[in-house]
Order: structure tokens, then sequence, then C-alpha cells
């Protein structure tokens, strides 16, 4: 083999590559960097993940009530609802879409589906 030779690895960087390429991850990255400089956004997330922490932090202990979750639901949706991040949701779905039409064509020519089977064995 030639050290010219294309290797797996090789095609695997290329496919990275080609996808911080693709218009869903352009988009992708200027809404995450949107949101990551956005301090209105930055501080309901914080909001929203203490809240989440205690929450499960309760649950735990047995100690989670139906108003604490609900507390978490409501700032989650008031955080999603925030321009700048349903904009970031919207581009990270429409990118996880997007690799996953990748994984398929990777999958397809392998007699296992490349990246749901990466767990486990055998399974039928």
């Amino acid at each position: 083999m030639s050290a010219e030779a294309i290797t797996v690895e090789d095609l695997g960087r290329q496919i990275g590559d080609r996808i911080t390429q693709l218009p869903e991850y352009e988009r992708f990255e200027a809404a995450r960097t949107a949101v990551e400089n956005d301090d209105a956004v930055q501080e309901k997330i914080d909001e929203f993940e203490g809240l989440r922490q205690e929450f499960m932090a309760a649950q735990q202990t047995g100690q989670a009530t139906q108003s604490g979750l609900n507390e978490v639901q409501r700032v989650q949706e008031e955080l999603h609802s925030m321009p700048k991040m349903a904009e970031y949701l919207d581009a990270q779905e429409e990118l996880t879409d997007r690799l996953a039409a990748v994984n398929e064509a990777i999958s397809e020519p392998l007699s296992i589906d490349f990246g749901g089977e990466a767990g486990g064995c055998c399974h039928d």
C-alpha cells in the first residue's frame, strides 16, 4: 500500500470537513454563538439548570413534588421561547436530521446500523 492511499480514517476526516461546510452546520454554529453571547439567555439557562438539578436531587430523596416539576417545565418553556434559544434548538434539530441521513448513507452498505449498534451486539 502506498503512502498516498486513502484510509477510512482519512475519509472520515474528509466527511467531518464537509459537514462543517453544510448550511445546516453553519446555521447551527451561528445560533450557538448567538446563545453563548446573550447574557439573558445564559441567565435563563443557569436558572433552568439550577432548578433541574434541585428537582433531580429531590427525586433521589423521594421529596420531588408536582409543583417542583411544574416550575422546571415553566422555566424550560420560557427558555425555549426566547428567540435566540428557539433558533438554536431549531438549527440543532435540522443538523441532527442531516447527520442522521449521513449515518444512514454510511450504514447502508454495512450489515449493521453504524450509529444504532455502537453499544450492543447481535440483537434480533
